[in-house]
């Protein structure tokens, strides 16, 4: 439970931050820093449990039968990363307090920065793939939230949109890696996947998975070809630059390769694609950003190329490359998150990021000038900072061999000519910025800032320098605990000492240096008057991917539109049977379909009628359907009558039940509907098209025909089917002892089957908002306004009368019809109760009550018009849906709370006074609440379909005076 905790409380506290006060800026700062400094306290009190290979874990099942558990497993380079997230993450928020304005709206701020703080801790503490592709996904959508957070400026929302749609898409590829490896293995279980990389490697699937499973992880950590949305995610404020993209969201693509490292290293592939990607984005990032003009974009490339030498020592596929990559990625995340707040700093007191406008800012904030020139010296690999350390171990990597290619012969001459643009951007960082002339017409006159808004920078920069001066009383064990996690019994001997002597890896630094100086030097008057590097300028990976989204979804779809859209829903209805129709063939074209001879049992003449005339309705009503929409569906309804005679025949008293009440209910509901549609009008030049419509409607009664035949003969086939293995038999024998209830087919539905309700519900709940939402804005036709023929002869007849008013006649006539309707209201409402209380061992439910119950409500809605009942009957139907899906959702989870799976049932038998044995079973409040949603749906589809009326024979006034408003409603 202990990671479990600390798995919820961002999310607790990100919801609490939802809602406090827009003005309560220290209390979001109290609150998110104290839900962050708890977090780190708790995962540092579980160091000495992770050390020596140890690990935490928490686990419950979901669905055991399909070995679908919600697993949390805490080893040393999990324990690593979450401190990372937690430590850094209370910086930031300390950092953020002082960075945003007043009038920023920091309560969605901070509830978005801990929601994502709390997915990314469920990334990395994740022991089930499936779980980590969830939380992989929440962390897309969260950076997006948090990247579109000033969404008033263009730049951010098109930055947000980009990295949304780049690493969602990245997911969906991890996704279908994650289900190919989970076929492999058997089990989505990490435990179990980290310990088959034999089989893995050896599976003809295994190129198709480290694929897909590539593209997730290289478009999350913004690596060639996917490195060009990190860049436009700088338009995010400061605090979601220095947070997201230097410790958390980017590092998820190079922690998910070293973590899958065992399963999936060791092969050519693994070398050469993961390798190779590294590879060119440590080279192109660093030689873009050398020449950037904005602060932030430099420190945007720079860390597209840091992540690109993670990924190239990951690539590298040896165990001591394996422990370069998460060393460099701990020192990483210190110096480039102390450089952001830098950059946010300069920003924040001068008005500007651009390097041109900036320089001689030493003199005017010589404290933070120098907290950045320490970050950016280790971020260029300066002796003595925790980047030299690193930046050595990673030459040393690249001089070994690995496949004696031509590629990896010249690996150390390349990674020395890239260090030297590395050295080059941290050079211009320093020199352009802090140091010449003071600078003139900035927004704002430069000075330090606050003291607490510095104190993060300073934090992360101490750690950069004890780390690269004492590294083997500082960072050595922490080191050992998180590549011990990986590696197990393949960790190799390495050293963190300061000095190695002169080595090969030394003098790459010092080319490096020397190197990186005489780029800067050279290219320094480049720089001043140029926007872009001299070869790329105009390549722009913005402009490509908005030329990918208009084609793919505007000029793609306005082709594929053009040539198969319609507007009319016969073609669509027509090409969507005759693709089933052929998707059902295609088996049988391969596997042949025996059938029993249909005659051969017991044959029932009565029964042979009974379809006949069921199917002469079915057929009556798609030939009337066109032109006599009433008449379709009296022939509609009846086919339906025929299914439910069908049902009682067949011995299913519950389903014939539930037919009669939703086929009644659906009728009424559709005969109000036909009402406001417009009249068919036969096209010009009918006689000439008589041929063509002809020879249309013998098409689509034959694609009808084929296709009812084809799921006619399915079904037989199905029925046929010896059912040994049949799931109903296990029902059956199950009902009672498992369900606590006799009646089969509700226990399915609110036991057995019961989440496949829950969705079934909710669906229905959104359908029934969707039409409420449709009809409020539907206008009737112009030839629907008049009202009914025999409606206006009586109102005629009422005029011409100065005794009578008008409507006296038409409530004359339905007088008698009226009184039984409304009387009947209380005997269905307690019928509809009777259904619910009996649903669990005789035939009956929820959902047939709440059909029932709704009946009522037509009933009076019928019989005396809308106006009367909502005067009297404050029915509410939203909240009778909410109450549902809300009652549904708490059952489910209390079987949760109680440490059973979702939706788990309970029962007993309580001994009542004058009643005896009376059964409960918690399915029981399950169904209740499929009752009230069943009701509320229904009534409030009534509602959308009675007010036309209202808006058609009533002035505004009126209606404002005899309708209740749109909130009665809910």
């Amino acid at each position: 439970m202990f990671l479990l905790a600390v798995l919820v409380l961002p999310f607790a506290g990100g919801f609490i931050a939802a809602f406090l006060r827009t003005d309560a800026r220290t209390a979001e700062a109290w609150l998110a820093g104290g839900i962050a400094l708890t977090a780190f306290c708790l995962m540092a009190a579980a160091y000495p449990s992770v050390t020596n290979g140890g690990v935490l874990g928490w686990r419950t099942e979901w669905i055991a039968e399909l070995g679908l558990s919600f697993a949390l497993r805490l080893d040393g380079f999990a324990w690593a990363f979450a401190m990372l997230i937690t430590g850094i993450g209370f910086l930031v928020v300390l950092y953020a307090h002082y960075y945003m304005s007043p009038s920023d709206p920091v309560p969605r701020f901070f509830s978005l920065l801990l929601a994502f703080m709390g997915a990314m801790l469920g990334i990395v503490l994740s022991g089930n793939l499936l779980q980590l592709v969830f939380f992989w996904e929440l962390t897309s959508l969260l950076s997006f939230l948090l990247i579109s957070y000033w969404h008033h400026n263009s730049a951010a929302r098109d930055g947000a949109r980009m990295a949304l749609v780049i690493t969602s898409s990245g997911g969906l590829c991890l996704f279908a890696g994650v289900l190919l490896i989970g076929h492999i293995v058997g089990s989505y279980d990490l435990d179990k996947v980290l310990t088959s990389g034999e089989t893995i490697r050896s599976h003809e699937l295994y190129v198709p998975a480290l694929v897909l499973i590539l593209i997730g992880a290289l478009s999350k950590s913004a690596q060639f070809p996917f490195h060009f949305w990190l860049p436009h995610a700088m338009a995010a404020p400061t605090p979601v630059s220095a947070y997201l993209h230097s410790a958390t969201m980017v590092k998820a693509g190079v922690f998910l390769l070293v973590r899958l490292w065992p399963a999936l290293g060791g092969s050519n592939e693994w070398l050469w694609l993961v390798g190779s990607a590294g590879l060119i984005t440590f080279l192109l990032g660093a030689f873009l950003a050398v020449f950037q003009q904005d602060l932030k974009g430099l420190l945007a490339y720079s860390t597209i190329s840091h992540l690109g030498l993670i990924t190239l020592l990951t690539g590298l596929d040896t165990p001591f490359g394996q422990i370069a990559a998460i060393f460099h990625i701990m020192n990483h995340a210190t110096f480039k998150a102390s450089l952001f707040m830098a950059a946010g700093i300069i920003d924040h007191e001068t008005g500007t990021r651009d390097i041109r406008r900036l320089s001689g800012l030493y003199a005017f904030m010589p404290i933070t000038a120098t907290l950045a020139m320490v970050a950016a010296g280790s971020m260029a690999g300066v002796p003595l900072l925790n980047g030299f350390l690193s930046k050595e171990m990673f030459f040393a990597e690249t001089i070994e061999v690995h496949d004696n290619s031509l590629l990896d012969q010249a690996l150390p001459y390349i990674v020395t000519a890239a260090s030297t643009f590395t050295v080059a951007y941290s050079l211009r960082f320093i020199r352009d910025v802090f140091f010449g002339p003071a600078p003139v017409g900035l927004p704002r006159t430069p000075h330090e800032p606050p003291l607490l808004m510095r104190l993060p920078t300073e934090l992360l920069v101490l750690a950069c320098v004890v780390v690269g001066i004492a590294p083997a009383l500082t960072v050595a064990p922490i080191l050992d605990t998180a590549a011990g996690a990986v590696l197990g019994s393949k960790m190799p001997v390495y050293s963190l000492a300061l000095w190695h002597g002169f080595t090969p890896e030394l003098l790459m630094s010092i080319l490096a240096m020397v190197g990186g100086v005489g780029v800067y030097v050279m290219l320094r008057s480049y720089l001043l008057v140029n926007e872009g590097p001299p070869l790329l300028r105009r390549l722009s990976g913005k402009q490509i991917f908005d030329w990918m989204m208009v084609t793919l979804s505007w000029r793609l779809a306005r082709w594929l539109e053009s040539k198969l859209g319609t507007r009319h829903l016969q073609p669509q209805l027509r090409v969507l049977a005759a693709t089933a129709f052929l998707a059902a063939l295609l088996p049988l074209y391969s596997r042949s379909i025996s059938l029993a001879d249909p005659l051969g049992g017991q044959f029932d003449l009565a029964f042979a009628l009974l379809w006949i005339i069921g199917a002469a309705c079915a057929i009556g009503a798609a030939v009337q359907a066109k032109f006599h929409r009433v008449v379709a569906l009296i022939f509609l309804g009846s086919a339906g009558l025929v299914t439910c005679v069908s049902f009682v025949w067949l011995s299913a008293p519950d389903v014939a039940l539930t037919q009669i009440l939703v086929e009644t209910v659906t009728t009424v509901l559709l005969l109000l509907g036909l009402r406001w549609l417009p009249k068919r009008i036969a096209p010009a030049g009918l006689e000439a098209a008589t041929h063509r419509i002809r020879w249309h409607r013998v098409r689509d009664f034959a694609i009808a025909l084929f296709v009812g035949i084809g799921l006619a003969t399915l079904a037989f086939a199905a029925m046929q089917h010896p059912d040994t293995n049949s799931i109903s038999r296990y029902f059956v024998e199950n009902a009672h002892a498992k369900g606590g209830g006799t009646n089969v087919v509700n226990v399915i539905l609110v036991d057995f089957r019961g989440f496949d309700t829950m969705g079934e519900i909710t669906v229905l709940a959104v359908v029934a908002l969707t039409v409420y939402a449709l009809l409020r804005r539907f206008r009737p036709a112009l030839e629907s306004i008049p009202v009914p023929e025999q409606q206006h002869a009586q109102d005629t007849h009422d005029e011409a009368h100065p005794d009578r008013q008008k409507g006296d006649t038409a409530k004359d006539t339905t007088e008698i019809a009226a009184l039984m309707m409304r009387l009947m209201f209380p005997v269905i409402g307690v019928v509809a109760v009777f259904l619910l209380l009996r649903g669990h061992d005789l035939p009956g439910g929820g959902f047939v009550a709440g059909v029932a119950m709704a009946a009522a409500f037509i009933l009076q809605y019928m019989a005396r018009g809308t106006t009367w009942v909502e005067a009297r009957l404050h029915v509410m139907p939203v909240r009778w849906m909410g109450f549902g899906l809300l009652l549904a959702a708490c059952t489910g989870a209390a079987a949760c709370v109680l440490g059973y799976p979702f939706l788990t049932s309970y029962f007993a038998y309580a001994e009542l006074p004058l009643v005896g044995r009376v059964p409960m079973a918690s399915a029981f409040l399950f169904d209740l609440g499929v009752f009230a949603l069943v009701v509320g749906a229904t009534v409030l589809m009534l509602i959308a379909i009675a007010h036309q009326s209202l808006r058609r024979y009533g002035s505004p006034s009126q209606i404002g005076q005899r309708v209740r408003s749109k909130e009665d409603l809910v």
